[in-house]
């Protein structure tokens, strides 16, 4: 009920957060509690097996590569597209992993051993292997195969091992795709989208660490060198774009601030965007006209990713405490509208929501 309560406050408030003058009241700082938990869940669980509508985002080569989702992909065939798929995988993982009497607990981990099988995976890694297919998913859903063994690695529970050994295949794979690809790679991408560097190297870089790959670092060390090391005044005012899901600003931030010490990194911050520094730096979230447009609503996928962003930003400089306002806007605005019956949405959305909500616990 309590969790109703807020729901029903925070889309009555909604309005009104984009127009708030800078002295009005602090926004209540989200968080992950029980009964969230358990609403969140019910996003992966409810589209993890559901093979259609379906967006295979591919490349034929010849009739081979025909088949259904499922016969392509065994184990990540469900929540419309591959990636969100894997992040659904994630999500579920992360939230048993927080709070292991979930309501559907039992349910959870019994379509975790169904979906990450070890004959499942080494299907996934073939596909890849097929002609043409070896920049499937590059860097999106290659980052988020890199989220979801971080977060096995990290659970301790005897499910986590063996989920974890039955990736490990695949996750060989994307850890050896990205030290192929980014020496490559001349130019960072620095959309709003998938295709986003920044963001594919952030969580890279995150599995890197825990995992202790020394190899990894080092590659994205360096390509963070070439891409964004004279980077300055990036143009804050141009976002967001139509339908971005992730602020190139922004997440060029918080990958810098993960590999530069904090020192360095405030000096290349008050060149890359001056403006934050300021207590009084507002910026509203990006406004959902239309929640059944699968594109439109990537703008609450914007505000969760914002918000994680400006929360790692002042964790790494406590002096920039003020973007957790900011960050707290951005999380209550979308958070309300994610739970509904609109697929384009809610097959995607739970995972930017729990990861925006884990950054601030």
């Amino acid at each position: 009920m309590f969790s109703f309560i807020c729901i029903v406050m925070l889309l009555g408030c909604r309005d009104q957060q984009n127009t708030e003058p800078k002295d009005a009241p602090s926004h209540a700082l989200p968080e992950l509690t029980f009964n969230e938990a358990n609403r969140l869940v019910r996003l992966p669980l409810e589209c993890l097996q559901t093979e259609y509508p379906n967006k295979l985002n591919q490349s034929l080569q010849d009739s081979t590569h025909l088949g259904s989702p499922k016969q392509l992909h065994p184990a990540f065939y469900g929540c419309y597209d591959w990636h969100s798929s894997v992040h659904g995988h994630w999500s579920l993982v992360s939230l048993l992993k927080q709070f292991p009497s979930l309501n559907q607990a039992s349910t959870i981990r019994h379509k975790l051993v169904e979906n990450i099988s070890k004959e499942n995976i080494l299907a996934e890694v073939a596909y890849f292997n097929m002609i043409g297919n070896n920049s499937f998913e590059r860097t999106y859903g290659w980052a988020w195969i890199l989220k979801l063994a971080e977060e096995l690695h990290t659970w301790k529970d005897p499910l986590a091992r063996d989920l974890e050994v039955n990736l490990q295949p695949l996750t060989n794979f994307i850890v050896a795709s990205y030290l192929e690809f980014l020496p490559k790679l001349k130019y960072p991408i620095r959309v709003g989208e998938h295709t986003n560097t920044a963001f594919g190297l952030s969580m890279a870089w995150d599995y890197a660490v825990v995992l202790e790959d020394e190899a990894l670092k080092n590659a994205i060390t360096s390509s963070v060198a070439r891409f964004y090391e004279n980077d300055a005044d990036c143009p804050m005012i141009w976002e967001p774009s139509g339908f971005d899901f992730l602020s190139p600003c922004l997440e060029e931030a918080n990958l810098v601030r993960k590999i530069y010490s904090p020192e360095k990194f405030k000096i290349w911050l008050d060149k890359f965007l001056p403006q934050v520094a300021d207590p009084q730096f507002q910026l509203e979230p990006g406004i959902v006209s239309d929640r059944t447009d699968g594109k439109l609503v990537h703008l609450d996928g914007l505000n969760f990713s914002r918000a994680w962003c400006f929360y790692g930003i002042a964790e790494t400089l406590p002096q920039y405490a003020h973007l957790k306002q900011i960050a707290a806007a951005h999380i209550n605005y979308s958070l309300p509208g994610i739970v509904d019956d609109n697929y384009s949405g809610t097959h995607w959305l739970g995972s930017f929501a729990l990861y925006a909500l884990n950054t601030v616990q």
